[in-house]
């Protein structure tokens, strides 16, 4: 046994369908499996059924998670560009706002033309999320570079988006960019197998592309799961939805990495704790005196089974996979919440992250 000790891992991107689609997943499924995979704080995204869009529906969500989570959960508020009076409301109680400028699953795209305006709108001091691909991401860091907006680029996945990324970087720009486990893993050429089920947004490159993002993983600031849980039955259906979740596989394909030197340990912490906190401005807890933590054995090796997930959609692309690295406890505030497979948190013991 060779273990470890990591400061609680923060994922600023995830889909936990609470409320609105809790066949999917729920506060309490999704917060489970985020302490499995060594996750003690997540950030949720605003595209539910009903967009958080307004203060009264992120008041509702946030009453509804309350009495369900079993780890820290944040919130990220949503805009098409026609809800700027809310801003000034909720800007307390979120840890961004996320804006689609793409395709993805609710169709919640934001038209270019209202864009700049909600980045004039947005206080400077809390970060614009967005899902940016191709031509609107040259788009979205021009306004950055015009209005000086702290501007995060979500799963990145080509060649030609980390070039402008690191552009911007070396121009001075708040710009900061995540990766997926999938696109780090996974390429176009396992869809030929996974079918529907290597459905996402955005979707599986090239390896060549996946080279350059490994390549250049110190430009890369966070690993960010977007985690999207779809039922089987969603995913096999006339049209597959977008996304595939990943809140329990993410940590162990990263210690998989580290153990083929393909990554060190300190390249989890910067992007799995250190810079998320930074990022979206979270309390980290005492973290650094280890009060929040999670313990691995990084020798111990297994097979990644749909049937042990606790996510509710209970699939995962990587189902079959063999991996080295396991998460064997957690703690949040030096309460053991997590071990050895079994889920010690009582519903509602997590807190919301302002």
């Amino acid at each position: 046994m060779s273990l470890l000790t990591l400061p609680g891992l923060i994922d600023p991107h995830v889909h936990l369908r609470d409320p609105g689609q809790t066949h999917k997943e729920d506060f309490y499924t999704g917060t489970c499996a985020a302490l499995a995979g060594g996750f003690t704080t997540i950030l949720d995204m605003p595209n539910n059924k009903t967009p958080i869009t307004t203060s009264k529906i992120l008041n509702q969500k946030i009453k509804i998670a309350k009495n369900k989570i079993v780890c820290d959960v944040g919130f990220h508020f949503g805009s098409l560009g026609d809800n700027i009076k809310e801003f000034k409301k909720i800007k307390q109680k979120v840890t961004g706002l996320k804006l689609y400028l793409s395709l993805t699953t609710g169709g919640f795209i934001i038209p270019k033309e209202r864009v700049e305006k909600v980045f004039k709108a947005w206080p400077k001091n809390k970060v614009i999320l967005l899902h940016a691909e191709d031509d609107t991401l040259d788009f979205v860091i021009g306004l950055s570079k015009k209005l000086g907006n702290k501007a995060h680029i979500c799963h990145i996945s080509t060649t030609e988006d980390l070039k402008q990324i690191i552009k911007a970087k070396k121009l001075g720009l708040k710009i900061t960019c995540g990766v997926t486990p999938h696109h780090l893993f996974l390429t176009e050429n396992d869809v030929k197998h996974l079918g529907a089920f290597g459905k996402m947004k955005p979707p599986l490159q090239s390896k060549k592309n996946q080279d350059f993002l490994w390549k250049n993983l110190k430009f890369i600031d966070v690993v960010e799961s977007d985690h999207a849980p779809h039922t089987i039955e969603e995913k096999r259906g006339e049209v597959p939805a977008f996304g595939v979740p990943g809140l329990e596989t993410t940590l162990p394909l990263l210690l998989t990495a580290v153990s083929e030197k393909k990554l060190n340990i300190n390249d989890i912490i910067r992007l799995c704790h250190t810079n998320p906190a930074k990022i979206f401005g979270i309390k980290r807890f005492n973290d650094l005196n280890h009060q929040s933590r999670i313990e691995i054995d990084l020798s111990q090796e297994y097979i990644i089974k749909n049937k042990n997930l606790f996510t509710k959609c209970k699939w995962s692309p990587f189902n079959g996979w063999r991996v080295k690295g396991k998460v064997l406890r957690v703690f949040i505030r030096g309460k053991k919440v997590f071990e050895n497979g079994k889920i010690l948190a009582k519903k509602g013991s997590g807190k919301i992250i302002y």
